[in-house]
């Protein structure tokens, strides 16, 4: 079975400079009534249907399959109601990692999360002085989450 171990982390946009090459990313969410995620995402040129299950920890079943960018599309329009979630990613490496830094668009302008996958639960990484604080657990960072209570919302009450 695939699995996903995956933390979450706030950042210091400031202290981690300049960052090149990233990629554009839209993604929608198709309605579920269970704790399984069905997310349909275009990133850049690509697109991918992701089957996500319930995080137990930081540990997840993920399923995912490339599909035609037309497809996705059309995925999103009719199936998603249009709404997705928008972001641009940047790789960046730090101590023979890759983080997966994602600067959020529309309706969560401002919110900046840092993410590093991991081959398990106990893998020991270094922590790069840009993260301010983990956020894995959390359900309000679920990108899956930000299309009913976007960022731009947190603040009201």
């Amino acid at each position: 079975m695939a699995k996903e171990i995956e933390r979450k982390f706030l950042i210091n946009r400031d202290q981690l400079g300049f960052l090149e090459n990233g990629t554009s990313i839209k993604q929608g969410y198709v309605s579920t009534h269970d704790k399984t995620t069905v997310r349909v995402r275009v990133s850049g040129e690509k697109a991918y249907l992701t089957l996500k299950g319930q995080t137990m920890g930081v540990t997840r079943s993920e399923f995912e399959y490339e599909i035609p960018v037309i497809d996705a599309e059309q995925i999103i329009t009719e199936l998603c109601g249009g709404r997705v979630v928008q972001k641009t990613r940047y790789l960046v490496t730090h101590c023979n990692h890759t983080w997966e830094v994602d600067i959020f668009h529309g309706d969560n302008d401002g919110l900046v999360i840092a993410e590093i996958e991991l081959e398990s639960e106990e893998e020991r990484f270094e922590i790069p002085d840009w993260v301010t604080s983990e956020v894995s657990g959390e359900p309000k960072y679920y990108n899956s989450s930000l299309l009913d209570n976007p960022f731009k919302n947190w603040g009201k009450a």
